[in-house]
């Protein structure tokens, strides 16, 4: 059960609609649910505002399946799923209602939930080589219920494709500049936005990029204010914090 719909039902016991004895009816689940390969955290979504997210890599496509469906039964509306190979979607596509992206290895289960965030988050790539990192960000924040505005490949390379943007830019609560290289794209949109500029470093780029550590350490020594850093790659995290933000009244 989602915190929005434990507020109705609380607002209906309130309104004397519904009884206290069936309020404790379906409040009464464990906290977590043991499946032996896995404990599924039930009441995630009422500590936190955000259910629990399956994380595809290394789990069996049937381990899957069987943390979806259990989900599905809790009354879970939209689950996703990060890092899924296609070879798994196309296993658990059968057995569940789900749609895959490939791009960003990500499957949403259930109903794409209709936009309740605040504004828009707008998700910002330096070149097409970091899409699939994007595509994450993008997806995880769509999933959480958020309007995405995407702009990719406007890396600092060719400035001007940014500057073309720039109502986008000022219209964003939430920006995610995702880049590789030297990861410049983070500290030039944080010189522009006067929103939060969450930053995802890539591991694309030549040699010397370090499979993103370059990018990484120039984002964490960004001169622009109001900028933040996840991990390498982590689009997860970005779309994860980009929705809390312009969720937050």
């Amino acid at each position: 059960m989602e915190k929005n719909e434990i507020k109705q039902m609380l607002q209906k016991v309130a309104d004397g609609t519904i009884s206290v004895e069936d309020a404790l009816f379906n409040l009464k689940t464990e906290p977590f649910q043991d499946l032996g390969f896995a404990k599924i955290d039930n009441h995630r979504s009422l500590r936190q505002g955000i259910a629990e997210v399956i994380y595809g890599a290394g789990k069996t496509p049937e381990q899957i399946i069987k943390i979806a469906s259990t989900m599905l039964e809790q009354g879970q509306k939209t689950i996703l799923i990060t890092r899924m190979s296609p070879e798994a979607a196309e296993i658990v596509k059968k057995e569940i209602d789900m749609q895959y992206y490939e791009m960003g290895h990500v499957g949403i289960a259930g109903q794409m939930p209709v936009p309740d965030g605040i504004g828009k988050i707008v998700v910002a790539t330096g070149g097409t080589s970091d899409m699939p990192v994007a595509e994450e960000a993008a997806l995880t924040a769509e999933a959480l219920g958020n309007e995405v505005v995407r702009l990719y490949d406007v890396g600092v390379a060719g400035i001007h494709r940014l500057f073309a943007h720039i109502d986008e830019i000022m219209d964003a609560r939430v920006i995610i500049a995702i880049a590789g290289m030297e990861g410049a794209l983070a500290s030039v949109i944080g010189g522009l936005a006067d929103c939060p500029v969450i930053a995802v470093p890539t591991s694309i780029g030549y040699g010397a990029s370090f499979g993103g550590l370059s990018a990484l350490l120039s984002m964490l020594n960004s001169c622009a204010s109001g900028v933040s850093v996840v991990n390498i790659d982590n689009g997860f995290g970005a779309g994860y914090l980009g929705s809390m933000i312009n969720h937050m009244g």
